[in-house]
């Protein structure tokens, strides 16, 4: 056989069901092998970010590696954005390129760039096939790193002189990745340290979510009786409702949830990635003590002083310390913080809009969140791209069960959600899912409704219109009193929406608001709903509740 046949085996071995990716000239042998798969589909896309992340997407919600595919040079380089979103936000994801060949990399030459160099910053291992009876070897760590804690990107180069060569290799057995717990002298070390605090305060970061160790953080809370707070990449990890659940943790600003965490003796990080929140948002002063849970040992970092690391499973870690801690805390702080900062939210929200000097109506970010998730039901996933919408997703809005919330956060990527989608359809067909996008982040991978339009699948956009980049347009306005370059046109989005064969609607009065995304969530297709907003206005608010520390 062929070596793309080879390498197609290889990822069939793996289990990859599907592949997003825009063919090329040195990937042709490639794609021609795929063409005779009976198990992996290759989703053809328009632009290669959008194939990256959908592939981010994937891989996050599924725990197994999303696969995309590239050609050399442009091809390549358009794969990076997303490449470093699933990297940073610890998404196994594969990328496989191709390369001109062998003959031609030691000298200028069209196209070609060092590809592999390239993507070794924004991947756990970047490596070029140099004998095609490496292919098995090459596919099958590639998974295994990409899968492995923490979990990443990979990519693999084939050159194109290569591809046909002909090869006579079979795949490697895939074998499951071993799950270690911690030492018990680690363990005892904690239990200790817990005995001895008075007010301990849990941080729930990533790698609750990616080890399913929800259930387990939520009896250990429980039986210890101590706050829970989470970053943005965890959200779900205890019920919006649940009296220990002190909500997200992640804004840069003062937020109201550091009360809580200034109060307390002893932090519990459980799963915490530092590209989520950096410790001196959190500690400042270095003050207090830390036992840090996680698959790997903790960072080294002046404001994270660990007194005791738990490495290895969450699962296993959780479940230990349940069983032998030595009894309830009972704590909770500033005076029931739980209720005080829904009340505060609640008075935040009063007014659903925001009415214009020339009469005009812009809906609040708030208003539309409490729509969703008045219409979400249990398992709808609800995906974000960046802006200024971003802020208020990731602080305010509560999913009722975890994973069900998908923000690029680490790398902070504007134009995730429309290929993200289709990216969280394809691994949950049976799992609604809403797109929440501004009009700049909708713009950059908008076209890819096609890709989805084509594969027959279905999910709601919410685009909200405020013609320009407001989250700049605000921070431009905050330090130096003036705005600059931030504002454009924008085509009307219902016709846009209508061009490619889906619906539009257009929402022009928060009256409008709840009726729309109720016919938009009942309809079994692709439906963009294009809402008026003022990110200036909700900015103001956000920054309000910024300002709410430890109020009594």
């Amino acid at each position: 056989m062929k070596a793309t046949d080879l390498m197609v085996e290889c990822l069939e071995n793996e289990g990859v069901q599907y592949i997003f990716g825009i063919p090329g000239e040195e990937n042709i042998d490639f794609v021609h092998s795929l063409a005779s798969s009976d198990q992996i589909q290759f989703v053809a896309v328009r632009h290669e970010q959008g194939a990256a992340f959908m592939a981010d997407v994937y891989g996050r919600l599924t725990g197994k590696a999303g696969v995309c595919l590239a050609t050399l040079g442009p091809g390549a380089t358009n794969l990076l954005t997303g490449i470093g979103d699933a990297n940073l936000d610890h998404a196994p994801v594969v990328a496989i390129t191709g390369q001109a060949g062998l003959e031609r990399m030691h000298k200028e030459s069209h196209q070609y760039i060092d590809v592999v160099a390239m993507f070794k910053p924004v991947t756990k291992w970047s490596i070029q096939v140099k004998r095609p009876e490496t292919i098995p070897e090459i596919v099958r760590k590639a998974f295994k790193l990409a899968e492995m804690e923490k979990p990443g990107a990979v990519h693999i180069e084939l050159p194109e002189d290569m591809a046909a060569d002909d090869i006579d290799k079979k795949t490697l057995p895939k074998t499951e990745l071993p799950r270690t717990v911690p030492s018990a002298d680690s363990m005892e070390k904690a239990l200790e340290l817990i005995a001895a605090s008075k007010k301990p305060f849990i941080i729930a970061g990533n790698g609750v979510i990616r080890q399913q160790a929800s259930k387990e953080l939520q009896a250990f809370a429980e039986s210890l009786k101590a706050p829970v707070a989470h970053t943005f990449m965890a959200k779900g990890v205890l019920p919006p409702d649940h009296p220990l659940n002190m909500y997200t943790v992640g804004l840069q600003m003062k937020d109201y949830v550091l009360c809580g965490i200034h109060e307390a003796d002893l932090i519990i990080a459980i799963g915490y990635d530092f590209v989520e929140y950096l410790p001196i948002y959190w500690n400042e002063n270095n003050l207090t003590p830390i036992i840090h849970m996680d698959t790997l040992p903790a960072e080294v970092d002046e404001h994270y002083p660990v007194v005791a690391e738990l490495v290895g499973d969450i699962q296993a870690a959780l479940g230990y310390l349940t069983e032998h801690h030595k009894g309830a805390k009972a704590w909770m702080p500033g005076g029931e913080l739980h209720q005080k900062l829904k009340q505060e939210l609640a008075q935040i929200n009063e007014e659903a809009s925001i009415h214009l000097e020339d009469g005009g109506v812009r809906i609040k970010l708030m208003t539309i969140l409490d729509e969703v998730s008045k219409n979400a039901n249990d398992n709808t996933i609800v995906i974000s791209d960046v802006g200024a919408h971003k802020l208020w997703i990731a602080r305010n809005y509560q999913p009722k069960l975890p994973n069900r919330v998908v923000i690029s956060n680490g790398f902070a990527s504007m134009g995730i959600a429309v290929p993200g989608a289709i990216g969280a359809k394809i691994a949950c067909p049976d799992d609604p899912v809403i797109c929440i996008t501004g009009d700049g982040g909708f713009l950059m991978n908008g076209v890819e409704i096609e890709t989805a339009k084509r594969l027959g699948i279905a999910f709601t956009i919410l685009l909200l219109n405020d013609s320009k980049y407001g989250l700049i347009d605000w921070k431009l306005k905050n330090r130096f009193d003036a705005s600059y370059g931030v504002e454009f046109e924008n085509p009307d989005f219902v016709r846009f929406a209508e061009s490619f064969g889906i619906t539009g609607m257009r929402v022009s009065h928060v009256t409008e608001l709840e009726a729309a995304l109720k016919k938009a969530l009942s309809m079994n297709e692709i439906v963009l709903v294009e809402i008026p907003v003022d990110s200036e206005e909700n900015l103001k608010l956000s920054q309000h509740l910024g300002k709410l520390v430890c109020r009594q």
